[in-house]
Parts: C-alpha cells; structure tokens; sequence
C-alpha cells in the first residue's frame, strides 16, 4: 500500500531518531514527509516502532492511505517524482 506519512516531533533529541526510522521504509520527499509503499505488515512494524521512540502525548505521526487510482492523480509543481518502491526493506 502507497502511505504518504507526515510527523510533528517536539524534541530535538526525538526528530533524527524518528527521521532515521523513516528512512528504512519510505523516501522522503519533505523535510518530515515521506512517501512509503508497504506491506500491511511493514505498516504495522513501522507505527510499532514509532510508538517506542516517540513521545505520544508530545508528537504527531499521520498517516495517508493512497490508493492506486489517487495515487495516479498525484501532481508536483516544481522539483520531484511520485516514489516508486524500488527497494526493499529488511528485518
């Protein structure tokens, strides 16, 4: 599935360990915004490992579902590409 996923990390100490989680399963396409194409099990994996280095009640993950149609709707004005999963992640 295409997520697109957006965080709000309060800490300083908190945002490169959350930045450096996201890298292993999506591409980041903003400063805390990342496009990532998983299985439901890696989503599952990804948001438990979120929830252990986050602070909840201080820090915001979204997370947005895209289906393939929408997914084909995507425009970008300026620089970039929509991702395509051209990697694979490992646990």
């Amino acid at each position: 599935m295409f997520l697109l996923v957006s965080y709000d990390i309060c800490d300083i100490k908190r945002l490169p360990k959350v930045a450096k989680l996201m890298e292993a399963y999506g591409v980041r396409v903003q400063y805390s915004v990342f496009e990532c194409d998983l299985t439901e099990r890696q989503v599952q994996q990804m948001q438990r490992r979120l929830k252990r280095v986050m602070k909840l009640e201080e820090d915001s993950v979204r997370f947005y579902r895209i289906c393939e149609s929408c997914k084909e709707e995507i425009t970008i004005l300026g620089q970039g590409t929509v991702s395509e999963n051209d990697y694979y992640y490992i646990t």
